[in-house]
């Protein structure tokens, strides 16, 4: 199967405390992956670097065989990836649809033809509000467009920041505790989005999540790293009987 994005030996220190220690992973397209760890084992840090909003003191960094080490987060929409953050990083005073648009924003066109108003700029403008519209409407979020996101509630802010991610295109999309702070229906909600965005529109999911029997079920290949190194790595049913895990893992707090 194809990898559509990975990691080898990546190492990242802060001031002599190493986040990620030679870490080598792969991403295989199509699937929802998880990367799972105790508080602290550098799950976020190797989110950063792969998204490219942390540079690696060593490692490389390929994305469909092609070497990313040197490019910039804005660089990543424009190429096929995107993600969600661990705290809410939405526009609070902005509209749900306003907050989806911004996600589409390598896809405008050329800025003078939208600040003159030209036909085909606002043609274009026009198709970005119809697609921005459908993934509003799959993410069950037609009713929420025009309110204000800093009025809704915690999980569908959630669902607006997913939006977002969606409006870029994505081939893969990295999900950092999507259902973090989420009461069981939110995180019911969140957990079949992510396999219809994975099932229905073919993009590949990349997560860290905390939630166990949420990894666990919707998962098809688990990494569990362990200070900042490569642990153990398999299927959530071997992930499951990995006595390693299971001494230092499994039903432990997960926050990053």
């Amino acid at each position: 199967m194809t990898e559509i994005l990975r990691c080898e030996n990546v190492l990242v220190s802060f001031g002599g405390v190493v986040a990620c220690n030679n870490i080598t992973l792969g991403i295989t397209e199509g699937k929802i992956i998880g990367l799972i760890g105790p508080n602290g084992a550098g799950k976020t840090t190797l989110f950063n670097v792969l998204t490219r909003f942390q540079d690696a003191d060593t490692g490389s960094l390929y994305f469909r065989g092609a070497d990313i080490g040197r490019l910039k987060p804005h660089d990543m929409a424009s190429m096929g990836m995107t993600r969600t953050f661990q705290n809410i990083n939405l526009f609070a005073e902005q509209s749900t649809l306003d907050n989806i648009l911004i996600g589409a924003h390598h896809l405008i066109g050329n800025p003078f033809a939208n600040m003159f108003g030209l036909p085909r700029a606002r043609k274009n403008e026009r198709k970005l509000i119809e697609r921005a519209r459908q993934i509003a409407e799959m993410l069950r979020l037609e009713d929420q467009l025009n309110n204000e996101v800093k009025n809704l509630p915690y999980g569908v802010q959630k669902r607006v920041e997913m939006a977002r991610a969606l409006a870029s295109n994505p081939e893969i999309i990295l999900l950092d505790e999507p259902v973090a702070g989420c009461n069981e229906e939110e995180t019911a909600d969140l957990k079949e989005i992510i396999q219809h965005v994975n099932r229905e529109l073919g993009i590949t999911v990349f997560l860290v999540e905390h939630d166990m029997s949420m990894v666990m079920s919707i998962c098809d290949y688990i990494y569990v790293i362990n200070f900042g190194a490569n642990l153990a790595e398999g299927t959530p049913a071997e992930i499951q009987s990995n006595s390693d895990v299971i001494k230092a893992y499994l039903g432990e707090e997960d926050e990053t």
